[in-house]
């Protein structure tokens, strides 16, 4: 220890019972039904004020929130496609029905729009019409 500290501490220094410390004074009020009817309190205070505290939040989260509802919202309706195509793979001749048609469109598509040139300019066309309509013009 340095001796400066030494200094200033002194072990035989009185010590002064007049003035309280930091320590809090115990109370009648620590009454366990006492504690139970503030807690009961402060729960219905938050439970009354429960709609504008989440109006709140949802105002000064706004982007935050829809951002993480959307995900919740894919996520769910993916899982929920998944498994409604796994219960359709389980019907006997639903499966290769519906990969006839998904082959025939396949089909269709490809002669349709791939195979002549002119065609092919006029999807194009069509993808940009639809670009321009989703992301906007430039």
């Amino acid at each position: 220890m340095e001796p400066e500290l030494k200094e200033k501490i002194s072990v035989d220094s009185p010590i002064s019972t007049e003035q309280g410390g930091n320590l809090a004074p115990f109370s009648a009020s620590d009454d366990p039904t006492e504690q139970l009817k503030a807690v009961a309190a402060k729960a219905m205070d938050l439970l009354s004020n429960l709609p504008e505290n989440i109006g709140g939040i949802f105002t000064n989260y706004r982007s935050q929130v829809v951002t993480l509802g959307l995900l919740f919202g894919s996520f769910i309706s993916v899982k929920l496609t998944l498994a409604l195509l796994s219960a359709l793979n389980e019907i006997p001749l639903v499966q290769p029905t519906l990969e006839l048609v998904g082959l025939a469109y396949t089909a269709w598509f490809v002669y349709r729009f791939v195979v002549k040139a002119e065609n092919r300019s006029e999807l194009s066309e069509k993808y940009n019409g639809l670009k321009s309509q989703v992301v906007g013009k430039k």
